[in-house]
């Protein structure tokens, strides 16, 4: 995937002086053994570090800042370990500005009755203290993640696994500049959108240029860099000439070859991590990009077509919580309406993302009906089975709306030997009448993102870090 930021979380232990320098010194050891183990044990995609034990307003104050300033520090993790009184956290926890998880745990599992006294109940006094301190966030409307259970239980390493992908990805949306070539498709309304607003809620930025820009870009690919990329595609892929000559085959997919490294370059050199197409728009260009974006979507790239640079930069933020696996720009192109076998078919004209294939992906070269162009190559490959969620984000004027259902996904039953672009079935969990109608009247849009490695609470924890309107259709 794209180099994102090397980040770490960093532990907050909240008490407080009543209890004594002995208290405050076996907090302070029983936190860092939690870290070293969860760091050691836990498998987190990024580390855990120790911070402090947070005792005085001044002291939470200070760290919180910390936080905010430190490019590397993703997040905060909260643990009450005894009771801390929750005016403390007050200054502090309005000034934070990244995610917050609070921890409700303790450093046993059990109670020891045989040993039992009030030493160890005011030292081991989470159930007390997390409360307190519970009440201050949901005062304050901080939207934290709460993990309730036994540190070492792995119900709860999961659900701060989970969250802390959710959480870097909420840093990285900040970073995130789409690119569009050309504005977006004529007379669509759902995928156009106040950019400005999106900036403000989201942190992406997003610039026109026009298509010559990219024309210009491409006339700079020498010869040389396409035969290497063209080799390393004969070795990746599966070549399909089919009734094309041979010759006429080659020529259009180093045409895509060419397209792939100019966009490339162009996205690099602008820091751009997302970026979106028009087929109306294609100036100078011999062919409508095509397996030239769906290498790029590989290599971690958000896209979406059309313009619509709402998904394509949902599609570079759903990548990061990934690890960019299993995830792709999609499109609701047609139902199976049986009775009882009720499914979509989702694909697009050309652009599906390549880390959705099930099946080893295909080079070939077909007409396009749109576009006006030359036959474009793409990759034509069989998507995923397994649970995954599809995801939209919709501009309503006054706010955006997130709209989503959980889906099972499948590999097509038969071939369609006359369709030339990969395909991905998927049914919704909850019912495709219910979950199409919900779709429809919540406005959600035919441009989606589509991932078999996220889940829909990790979706929700997302939406929530952004105060973002999210409806999850069940």
């Amino acid at each position: 995937m794209l180099e994102i930021n090397q980040y770490e979380f960093w532990f907050i232990v909240g008490s407080q002086h009543l209890y004594g320098e002995e208290a405050l010194n076996a907090v302070k050891e029983n936190a860092v053994e939690i870290m070293n183990e969860l760091n050691e044990k836990g498998n987190f995609p990024y580390p855990i570090v120790f911070k402090t034990v947070a005792t005085t307003a001044d002291s939470i104050t200070e760290v919180m800042k910390e936080i905010n300033y430190n490019d590397s520090v993703a997040g905060v993790i909260t643990w009450m370990h005894t009771f801390s009184p929750a005016k403390n956290w007050i200054r502090g926890t309005k000034l934070l500005q990244k995610p917050l998880l609070h921890l409700n745990t303790q450093l046993a599992n059990n109670i020891p009755w045989k040993d039992i006294d009030m030493d160890y109940m005011n030292l081991h006094q989470s159930a007390h203290g997390d409360r307190e301190y519970g009440y201050i966030n949901a005062r304050l409307k901080k939207n934290n993640k709460i993990v309730v259970g036994h540190w070492k239980d792995e119900e709860v390493q999961k659900e701060i696994k989970q969250w802390m992908d959710v959480a870097v990805a909420y840093n990285e949306s900040f970073n995130i500049k789409v690119a569009r070539f050309g504005d977006n498709m004529r007379n669509v309304a759902v995928t156009d959108g106040d950019k400005i607003e999106a900036q403000i809620q989201f942190g992406w930025t997003v610039d026109y240029f026009g298509i010559g820009d990219l024309v210009a870009e491409m006339n700079e690919v020498t010869d040389e860099a396409i035969d290497e990329v063209y080799k390393e595609c004969k070795e990746k892929y599966e070549f399909v000439v089919g009734e094309n000559d041979t010759a006429f085959f080659e020529n259009q997919v180093k045409e895509q070859i060419r397209i792939e490294i100019a966009l490339k370059r162009f996205l690099e050199r602008g820091g751009y991590t997302a970026f979106t197409t028009n087929f109306e728009d294609l100036w100078g260009m011999k062919q409508l990009p095509g397996m030239a974006v769906q290498r790029l979507n590989e290599a971690g790239f958000g896209f979406a077509g059309e313009g619509d640079w709402k998904t394509a930069a949902l599609d570079r933020l759903i990548k990061i919580m990934t690890h960019n696996k299993l995830t792709g720009f999609m499109e609701d192109y047609t139902y199976n309406l049986v009775k009882g076998e009720e499914a979509i078919l989702g694909s697009h004209m050309l652009e599906v993302d390549p880390t959705l294939a099930s099946t080893k992906p295909r080079v070939e070269v077909h007409p396009l009906g749109i576009g006006d162009k030359e036959d474009p190559a793409r990759l034509v490959f069989d998507g995923v089975e397994g649970e995954g969620v599809n995801l939209t984000v919709s501009d309503f004027g006054d706010h955006f709306r997130m709209v989503m259902y959980e889906v099972e996904g499948s590999i097509p039953a038969e071939p369609a030997p006359h369709l030339p672009v990969a395909r991905q079935m998927m049914t919704i969990n909850a019912g495709f009448q219910h979950g199409v109608e919900k779709w429809v009247e919540y406005g959600g849009g035919h441009h989606t993102v589509l991932s078999f490695a996220v889940t829909a609470k990790q979706i929700e924890d997302l939406a929530k870090m952004f105060g973002l309107e999210c409806v999850t259709i069940r």
